[in-house]
C-alpha cells in the first residue's frame, strides 16, 4: 500500500510537470508565429498607410482582405480544383517516390541504371517542360497534375532511399543471423527506420506539389487559383493576387499538417517516439 501510495505521488508530481511543458511548447510553436505573422501585418499596414505607395504596388492588408470578404465565394471556389490537382499530384508523387526508392536501394542493379536518370531529370529546368506537358496532355488539370508531380516526386524517393538505406547495421546483422527474409527485414526494420525521413520528404514534396500546380495554372489552366492570379495581375488587381496568394497559403498549411498528422499516426503505430523539435 505503502509503495502504490509512493507511485501515485510520484506520478501526481509528474503529471501537472509534464502538463506544463506540453502547454508551453504548445504555446512556443503556435504563440511565436502567429505573433511574428502579427507584427509583420500590422508593420507593411502602417508602412503602407505612412509612405503613401500607390494600393496598385502594394496594397495594405486590409485592402486584401476586404477582397477576400467580397469575393471569398469565388476564390473559394476556383482554390476547389487547384486543392484537388495539389493533393491528387502529392498522392502520386508519394506513390511514385517510394516506390522507386525501394526499388533502387533493394537492388544494385536498378539502383545504377535508375538514379542517376533521375537525378539528370531533376535537374532539367521546369518552367522549360511545361510547354511540352501542354503538347503531350493538353490544357487542363491532367497538365497540372503531371507537372506537379514531375516537381514533387524528387524528394520523397532520396528521403525515403535515404531513410531505408540507414537502418542500423547491428539490427540488420541480427535479424540475418536469425534467418529473416529480405520481406521481414524491409517490413520490421528497413520501413519502421525510414518513416521519419518518408515523411520529411512528403513534407518537402506537399509543397512542391503546390508549386507545381500554380506554374501549371500559370501556362495551361482557365480555372484555379493559378488562373485568378494571372489574370488579376494583367488587371493590375494586386489586392485579388494577394488575396489569392493569402488563400493559397493556408491551403498549403493545410496541406503541410495533414501529412505532419499522418506522421504523428503512424509513428503512434509503430511506437516510436514522436519529434517535437526540428523544421521538419
Amino acid at each position: 500500500m505503502a509503495v502504490f501510495e509512493g507511485n501515485t505521488g510520484a506520478s501526481a508530481q509528474l503529471a501537472p510537470e509534464s502538463a506544463s511543458k506540453w502547454w508551453e511548447y504548445s504555446g512556443r510553436t503556435v504563440g511565436l508565429p502567429l505573433g511574428f505573422a502579427t507584427l509583420v501585418v500590422l508593420g507593411w499596414e502602417v508602412f503602407c498607410h505612412t509612405s503613401k505607395i500607390s494600393p496598385e504596388l502594394l496594397p495594405p492588408p486590409s485592402a486584401v482582405g476586404l477582397v477576400l470578404a467580397e469575393n471569398y465565394g469565388i476564390l473559394l471556389r476556383q482554390a476547389v480544383p487547384t486543392t484537388l490537382e495539389t493533393i491528387g499530384s502529392f498522392l502520386i508523387a508519394s506513390v511514385l517516390g517510394v516506390t522507386l526508392a525501394v526499388a533502387v536501394t533493394f537492388s544494385e542493379r536498378v539502383r545504377e541504371a535508375l538514379f542517376p536518370n533521375i537525378v539528370i531529370f531533376q535537374l532539367i529546368p521546369k518552367v522549360a517542360l511545361a510547354p511540352l506537358f501542354i503538347v503531350w496532355l493538353g490544357v487542363g488539370s491532367q497538365s497540372c497534375v503531371a507537372f506537379g508531380v514531375f516537381i514533387a516526386f524528387f524528394p520523397v524517393v532520396v528521403s525515403t532511399a535515404a531513410g531505408l538505406v540507414g537502418a542500423s547495421p547491428e539490427a540488420l546483422r541480427l535479424c540475418r543471423s536469425l534467418t529473416a527474409t529480405q520481406w521481414q527485414i524491409f517490413r520490421m526494420v528497413r520501413f519502421p527506420n525510414a518513416i521519419p525521413f518518408i515523411f520529411a520528404g512528403m513534407k518537402v514534396g506537399v509543397t512542391m506539389a503546390m508549386i507545381g500546380v500554380i506554374v501549371g495554372e500559370f501556362v495551361t489552366a482557365q480555372v484555379g487559383l493559378g488562373y485568378i492570379i494571372i489574370f488579376a495581375s494583367s488587371a493590375a488587381e494586386t489586392a485579388t493576387v494577394l488575396a489569392a496568394i493569402a488563400l493559397l497559403c493556408l491551403i498549403g498549411l493545410g496541406l503541410y499538417g495533414g501529412v505532419a498528422l499522418a506522421e504523428l499516426l503512424m509513428r503512434r503505430w509503430y511506437g516510436g517516439e514522436i519529434a517535437v523539435g526540428g523544421f521538419v
